[in-house]
């Protein structure tokens, strides 16, 4: 009898390739979590392995993304952008991939060096990438990268071009086999490093955006409402 696949909303549940063998205190099995990360994030690690025998190496790339968890693949569908002529493509469609998608929350000054850290919320999710061929998946997908990135954004632009389509390169990751790590607060300290007066304590990080800067040929145009909100919603606040 085959399994049916876990629901969205499903609660995580690691394999041993993505179950942390240090900080397990730290591990996040709520999925929702996870789709929070992965729809706040904007940059994407690709780890793969490429060439072959001696000549077989690791390589991280970053790249742009989009998560879809109702997509089409088990446990939703993490969508990778590319292009057809990367040397990487090939390599990535031959076997198992890594991505690793982090944001930085703050940075964490203990009493002592070992106990230094950072708050961090970081997703790992492994497994065998597809080429997205389906068009209407495909054009989707490349919608949901531009959003990513400003959300909304994809409705107010032209079409793709078949040129452009021809040369961008989409593979889909499923997002069942995912874990989650957040670290947050201050210092863990030993105590006689707390008895001792020092200061500790973290300071918290978070993405900052400027006003929007026209390009030279937009110059007198009034800023699209998507970027305006996108660079508000990011503005110093």
């Amino acid at each position: 009898m085959t399994t049916p696949p876990p629901s969205p909303l499903a609660p995580l549940s690691p394999t041993d390739r993505t179950t942390a063998t240090r900080g397990r205190h730290r591990m996040v099995e709520d999925r929702a979590a996870l789709h929070a990360l992965l729809a706040e994030a904007m940059v994407a690690h690709l780890g793969l392995v490429v060439g072959e025998g001696d000549e077989a190496h690791p390589v991280v790339l970053p790249t742009a993304y989009a998560a879809d968890p109702e997509g089409p693949d088990e446990g939703g569908t993490l969508y990778l952008h590319g292009s057809v002529a990367a040397g990487w493509l090939a390599p990535v469609l031959a076997g198992q991939v890594c991505v690793t998608i982090t944001l930085l929350d703050g940075l964490v000054a203990a009493r002592s060096g070992f106990h230094h850290s950072m708050n961090y919320r970081s997703a790992v999710v492994v497994g065998r990438p597809r080429l997205v061929r389906d068009e209407a998946e495909r054009a989707r997908a490349l919608d949901l990268v531009v959003d990513q990135v400003v959300p909304g954004r994809s409705a107010t632009l032209r079409p793709h071009t078949r040129k452009e389509l021809a040369a961008t390169a989409v593979l889909a990751l499923p997002l069942v086999e995912a874990s989650l790590k957040v670290r947050s607060g201050g210092p863990v300290d030993d105590e006689p490093d707390v008895a001792a007066g020092v200061w500790g304590g973290h300071v918290p990080l978070r993405l900052v955006a400027g006003d929007p800067v026209p390009d030279a040929d937009a110059a007198g145009l009034p800023v699209p409402r998507d970027v305006a909100a996108r660079a508000a919603a990011l503005g110093d606040r």
